[in-house]
């Protein structure tokens, strides 16, 4: 088999030692990656914002009137839209802003036209 080994008994116990010091810095190693990564994962889950339930989203003009209400998870709102709890959503939509017709925040808000 392999027999490329040192044939004493003093050099072969050397080149042991020398074999576990070197795992053991590996196994210290791995532990400190695997806590730094539960580590970022446990703060990743804290700070992780929850997204808003409604959205409004704002114009381009200086005075960023509402031009639209969307459900949270829509794909059609913009970028210039903030997040809302469902009774400002229902004020917005009362009070004239359109209702998104990809989404249809009026419907799921119980919102019937006319």
């Amino acid at each position: 088999m392999f027999d490329d080994l040192p044939p004493d008994l003093e050099r072969l116990e050397v080149l042991r030692t020398w074999h576990v010091m070197w795992v053991e810095r590996i196994d210290a190693k791995m532990a400190r990656l695997r806590e730094r990564e539960a580590q970022q994962a446990r703060v990743a889950a804290a700070t992780e914002e929850r997204a808003p339930d409604w959205l409004i989203e704002y114009g381009l003009n200086r005075d960023a009137i509402p031009n639209a209400v969307h459900t949270g998870d829509c794909t059609m709102a913009g970028k210039r839209s903030k997040g809302v709890d469902s009774n400002t959503a229902r004020r917005a939509l009362a009070g004239g802003v359109a209702a998104c017709t990809f989404c249809r925040p009026d419907t799921e808000l119980g919102i019937l036209e006319g």
